[in-house]
């Protein structure tokens, strides 16, 4: 897993990547009977777009959880896109077929995921911690302590 910090956001709107016909026959998202059928490497993309992630806010941070079960630390990236986007990304490659094999199901997907979130302001990005543990990847990001306004007592004359 690596920590890299990149500029150069292709859309700074566009914060996810998800297909809404994704499982459909009709869509874009199935290559077989579809109306616009994808080329191989776009398929396998979209095959694992939907990495689960959990973003919670704490006093002292912002936590994100995401399950990437399957995954080794060196698979995933986590990456500062900017100066406030977080991007999370990865690729779960398929299982090699032998020639002897003979597949009754395959639900496992497998292909690259990327999803990004857009960081507020008070976001320590210089200080963000990941970590992988039993396929739960957790990346932290530090907040900047918010200042008091400081209470000054006038004494009043007269």
């Amino acid at each position: 897993m690596s920590l890299i910090r990149r500029s150069n956001v292709f859309d700074p709107f566009s914060l996810d990547l998800w297909d809404p016909f994704q499982g459909f026959p009709f869509g874009s998202g199935s290559s077989s009977g579809s109306l616009f059928p994808r080329t191989s490497s776009e398929s396998e993309t979209a095959a694992f777009a939907g990495a689960r992630i959990d973003w919670k806010e704490t006093p002292e941070a912002h936590v994100f959880k995401a399950d990437v079960p399957g995954l080794k630390k060196e698979e995933v990236k986590v990456e500062i896109e900017d100066g406030n986007v977080l991007q999370i990304s990865g690729e779960r490659n398929k299982e090699q077929e032998e020639k002897n094999d003979k597949w009754h199901r395959v639900e496992r997907s497998s292909g690259k995921f990327m999803r990004r979130f857009r960081l507020p302001e008070n976001a320590k990005t210089e200080q963000i911690k990941a970590s992988m543990e039993n396929g739960v990847l957790t990346v932290t990001v530090p907040k900047e302590e918010v200042k008091k306004p400081e209470v000054k007592s006038i004494q009043i004359s007269g």
